[in-house]
């Protein structure tokens, strides 16, 4: 792998990154309720209307729920909708989370998450239980979620918010994630970037020479 040291700060995607998905496993959910043209929650209707509005907090859970209904034509209850969302939530590896531990030793990290508010009260829950975080500002130096900025990636105004937050050198700063479209924003910005994909994994980056001479 290339050096590019020095690195002071990393910025950590969330799913694909920290948390394991699989988007597979709800659509397969919906299915088991009826639902059967799962083409159509990959058009850009449903990305642009429903999902990229639910993940920056412009619409509430509850009319996430409703605009789930009308688009998918069932009429679903409540538990039904959230089980089969998070159903695409897997897990986060407690080898990952001792990384992050490690990295944060040496870095300025943080977590910065295109998300909603129905999958966060679910991981938000398993890190209390499994890992005695409270939250995630406890696992990083700072967490960001979308839904909360009310930006999400690739706009380059949410690196932007970050960055300016903590005063951080886009030159120093390290943004990992396993969307191509979030890499090619932050490059942009001048920030250096790793497209995570397997079979490279999270611990890899710090084991391999790329970032472990930091580590020493």
């Amino acid at each position: 792998m290339a050096n590019i040291q020095p690195v002071k700060n990393i910025l950590f995607d969330f799913g694909g990154v920290v948390l394991d998905i699989d988007p597979i496993q709800t659509l397969k959910e919906f299915q088991k309720l009826g639902f059967e043209d799962v083409d159509l929650l990959g058009k850009t209707e449903f990305k642009e209307q429903i999902l990229d509005k639910f993940e920056r907090g412009i619409l509430t859970p509850e009319t996430f729920r409703k605009k789930i209904r009308s688009y998918l034509g069932l009429e679903l209850c409540d538990q039904d909708i959230d089980d089969a969302w998070n159903a695409l939530l897997l897990d986060i590896p407690k080898e990952r989370i001792r990384v992050i531990e490690q990295a944060k030793e040496h870095y300025n990290i943080f977590l910065l998450s295109n998300s909603n508010e129905i999958h966060y009260d679910v991981y938000v829950r398993d890190l209390q239980l499994r890992f005695g975080y409270r939250e995630f500002d406890q696992l990083f130096h700072k967490a960001y979620f979308s839904f909360d900025l009310h930006l999400s990636k690739p706009n380059p105004e949410i690196f932007e918010f970050v960055m300016n937050q903590h005063r951080l050198l886009p030159e120093e700063t390290l943004f990992i994630d396993d969307t191509l479209g979030h890499i090619e924003s932050a490059k942009l910005l001048g920030l250096q970037t790793y497209h995570l994909q397997k079979p490279v994994r999270l611990r890899d980056l710090f084991t391999d020479g790329w970032l472990k001479e930091d580590l020493k």
